[in-house]
């Protein structure tokens, strides 16, 4: 206790010269952020004094990467003054009950991997912590990431990426039941957000497998909450956008693991036999011939001029089917679609490779894709879960994945599905001969009810089934970017003209009016607004979102 206490006197001493930096003034804020700061020089001078060097640094180098995203987007907003390294989760309480307790509460926002956009994970004039930190110290490592196999789950710190749980579970035969398609982001991250991919179907969201959180809120409080206990704590930051609190520990169940996963591509000339097929495929209680015989339920629309960000994951085909695929794009108009599945087996408690092998026949018979276009791959469980990563190393191997990424993510209602499909895919990304550099465009269905309510994440609830689509794009040339993002709006604009009701996953809005009337709505608005009292009055939380840039009155 009295080293803890130390350390948070020290803490609260480094926070003191904050505060002072913070409220020196310079020219009036063009922004809705006022304050400026003290250079640099200043600041390390009077931290080598508090003995915080390798705790809190100032200069440009720390908040310079602090601010950077994987968006690659400018944005407005001014960068932090400051990023906290963290040995433990008392640091970051320490740090957020120094400011709540402050005159002039400044902002604080957790930063992972940095995949977001927009600054979104940054804190204006403020304090970015750096939750990556918290795995680098030995005395911590070992308790930041522990399986429990009696317990059939895995405790793990916000700041562990899923590749590492994916690989302890593994460890012992056991694996979560969902994931995002990228496994190299913080635990933390996804689960403040929603974090989806195939399986979603089947088990939900990762926010509907998460069985207890440690928290740390605004008000500076170190929270264990579940269902059972600090249920409202619990849903609020789970799809929270960091608006309510820190995640610094998640417990998350955990099944048998399979062995391998066949994995099966499929491709269509038309949107409506896709999303037929896969809305059989998810409907595992409508009882056809292909319900619930995949694990793993996806798809993309693939545009006959992609470059090599468009089908950067094309190393699953031979050179000879690629151009059949080129040329059966071409046949159909110039779009695509493709259906990704996998099926998974092995291991101690699933069927083995004949019965997989039985599945796979009736999917390929039943199904409506182009005959002669099917591909399929075997491959360990593992190997197909983390594939996107192989994608990732090709990108930066040629210069092509620290470029601005201004992606658009949707929800949209299965009854609406084909409308989106033939005023986008079919009409405003193709016109003027296509939209050039491109990245995925992933589109695939979820069911609703493995989805719950009462978290903070917003997806439609009006139908029983509703589709998200990925537009994610890559601006590679001189002036790409700004006809992407035009283009992005103008998708929206479609939207709202032809009314079909869309929420934005991922979401940016420029100001609240935006947060409150396009994404929340009242009823859940009203919620959220109420949980941001609860948890974080002074709204030092997340400030970067830009849902709420000052406290509550």
């Amino acid at each position: 206790p009295r080293v803890r206490k130390a350390r948070e006197m020290t803490l609260i001493a480094a926070l003191f010269v904050l505060s002072c930096l913070l409220k020196t003034t310079t020219s009036p804020a063009t922004s809705a952020y006022s304050g400026a700061w003290m250079p640099a020089s200043s600041v390390l001078y009077e931290l080598r004094h508090l003995g915080v060097r390798a705790l809190i640094r100032y200069d440009a180098e720390a908040t310079g990467r602090a601010s950077a995203d994987f968006g690659n987007v400018s944005d407005a907003q001014p960068p932090p003054a400051a990023v906290l390294y963290p040995s433990c989760p008392e640091d970051i309480a320490s740090l957020l009950r120094a400011s709540c307790t402050h005159t002039s509460p400044f902002p604080v926002s957790a930063r992972g991997c940095g995949h977001s956009t927009r600054g979104q994970a940054s804190a204006p004039r403020g304090v970015v912590v750096d939750m990556l930190s918290l795995g680098c110290h030995a005395s911590g490592s070992a308790t930041r990431l522990s399986v429990s196999v009696d317990g059939r789950y895995v405790d793990a710190g916000g700041e562990q990426l899923w590749v590492d749980v994916l690989r302890a579970a593994l460890a012992h035969g056991l694996t979560p039941r969902t994931w995002t398609d990228y496994l190299h982001l913080t635990v933390g991250g996804t689960l403040s957000n929603a974090g989806i991919s195939g399986q979603a179907f089947r088990h939900g969201p990762q926010i509907s497998n998460v069985q207890e959180l440690d928290v740390i809120t605004g008000l500076g409080e170190i929270v264990t909450c579940s269902k059972e206990k600090h249920a409202d704590l619990f849903d609020a930051v789970l799809g929270g956008l960091g608006q309510f609190g820190v995640i610094t520990r998640a417990r998350i169940p955990l099944i048998q693991a399979p062995a391998r996963a066949r994995w099966v591509r499929l491709f269509y000339t038309g949107a409506a036999p896709l999303t037929g097929d896969q809305e059989r495929l998810i409907g595992v209680d409508l009882g056809t011939a292909v319900s619930g015989l995949m694990d793993y339920v996806e798809g993309s629309v693939v545009l006959a001029d992609q470059g090599q960000v468009g089908s950067w994951r094309s190393s699953f085909f031979s050179e000879a089917d690629a151009a059949r695929i080129a040329a059966l794009a071409e046949e159909a108009g110039g779009v695509l679609y493709c259906l990704e599945g996998a099926l998974y087996y092995g291991g101690a408690a699933l069927a083995g490779e004949s019965d997989v092998d039985k599945r796979l026949e009736v999917l390929l018979r039943e199904l409506r894709y182009a005959r002669g276009f099917a591909f399929v791959q075997d491959v360990s469980y593992a190997g197909f879960l983390d594939r996107v990563r192989d994608g990732e190393l090709k990108l930066r191997a040629a210069g092509l994945w620290d470029v601005p990424h201004p992606w658009l993510n949707l929800f949209l209602p299965r009854s609406r599905v084909l409308d989106f499909a033939a005023g986008v895919f079919h009409g405003i990304l193709r016109r003027d001969g296509g939209t050039g550099p491109m990245g995925p465009v992933l589109v695939y269905p979820m069911n609703r009810d493995r989805w719950d309510g009462n978290t903070s994440a917003v997806f439609p609830e009006e139908e029983e089934v509703f589709y998200t689509v990925g537009i994610l794009r890559s601006a590679v040339s001189e002036g790409d970017l700004g006809r992407l993002e035009e283009q992005n709006e103008e998708i929206l604009r479609f939207c709202e003209e032809a009314g079909i009701p869309c929420v934005q996953y991922l979401p940016y809005y420029a100001g609240q009016a935006g947060w409150e009337k396009k994404h929340f709505g009242p009823a859940k608005w009203a919620r959220f607004v109420e949980r941001k009292r609860k948890y974080d009055p002074k709204a030092i939380l997340s400030r970067g979102q830009r849902i709420f840039t000052s406290p509550l009155a």
